[in-house]
């Protein structure tokens, strides 16, 4: 009787923690330079006393609107854009 036992083995990938390192600091460090880049093109095109409206997400996933006025130094922030049209339209009445 040929009793032949085998068994099984199971290499590891190998896996190469430097290029993954590497990939992951490349792509947050890029991420990085662009948010950079936006700001500063931001700055350099806006107006400095014009009116500023954004809409935003917070951490919950609602949205909601703010506006600034940088001539009067005033901020509004509402979940409704009707609110903030409002809200520039006395700003502006007066």
């Amino acid at each position: 009787m040929n009793n032949k036992t085998r068994y099984l083995t199971t290499e590891e990938p190998r896996i190469n923690c430097s290029s993954i390192l590497k990939k992951k600091f490349n792509s947050k460090f890029w991420e990085f330079l662009h948010s950079i880049w936006k700001i500063f093109v931001k700055k350099l095109l806006l107006d400095s006393n014009e009116l500023q409206v954004w809409q935003k997400v917070d951490r919950y996933g609602n949205t909601y609107w703010q506006a600034y006025d940088p001539a009067t130094g005033k901020s509004f922030s509402s979940g409704s854009q009707a609110d903030v049209c409002m809200w520039i339209e006395q700003l502006y009445r007066y």
